[in-house]
């Protein structure tokens, strides 16, 4: 069976993309202190400055992270897939990975700052994969609002945490039943944990391996 993940170009792009990830550094978010940095992280008001200055910071998922979106698109054979925050690419890569053993699809992602976008492109394109995935630029809050596909099978929300509840609700209609919908980070957004574990919300939800929020749209 075909594990593009682990077929060359992928995993040495991969390897090269964590190391540049780990070594990248950000003066800006440097001086900034942990009250103000949490300020931000919460904010549904000043996302779009504090995103600007993590322009130089790649924000990454971990790598068992990357392989837990793989295995869980291939396995639920996803073909309809929305990322919210496609940084430099790499969660981008995993998925496009999975929708490539599937037998193809398409993958829509968002990315606020333009310089990150240009480089997930390349980076796809190095990957082989850039056939399946269109990267919009902007506010997800507008680039997600139009033109989704009739049946999501996955949502990736790794974008501004604040945003959760409001990119999910951009997308909610679109979700099959048994779709599932994977949060980064989640605990910086209380509003959309809430509203998941909700027992009348629609949706099944466990937290997993610590900072991630898995979900699963109810039919």
């Amino acid at each position: 069976m075909t594990n593009t993940l682990t077929t060359a170009p992928l995993p040495a792009l991969l390897d090269r993309l964590y190391r540049q990830a780990a070594a990248a550094t950000s003066p800006a978010i440097a001086a900034m202190s942990s009250e103000e940095r949490e300020r931000f992280m919460l904010s549904k008001t000043d996302y779009q400055e504090f995103y600007s200055r993590l322009k130089d910071l790649w924000l990454p998922v971990a790598r068992d992270t990357g392989t837990l979106l793989y295995l869980l698109a291939r396995s639920t054979k996803a073909r309809s897939i929305v990322e919210f925050g496609t940084s430099f690419g790499i969660s981008t890569l995993h998925l496009a990975a999975a929708l490539r053993d599937n037998g193809g699809g398409r993958l829509i992602t968002s990315e606020f700052e333009p310089s990150k976008a240009e480089k997930a492109r390349d980076h796809l394109i190095e990957g082989e994969l850039s056939d399946l995935v269109e990267i919009r630029e902007g506010d997800a809050l507008r680039t997600l609002a139009f033109d989704l596909p009739e049946a999501v099978d996955l949502l990736l929300l790794d974008g501004a945490k604040a945003l959760y509840a409001d990119v999910l609700a951009l997308v909610e209609a679109r979700l099959r039943p048994g779709a599932l919908i994977v949060a980064d980070n989640a605990d910086y957004c209380p509003e959309y944990l809430a509203y998941v574990r909700s027992p009348g919300s629609g949706y099944l939800s466990v937290p997993f391996a610590g900072d991630v929020e898995l979900s699963m749209r109810l039919g």
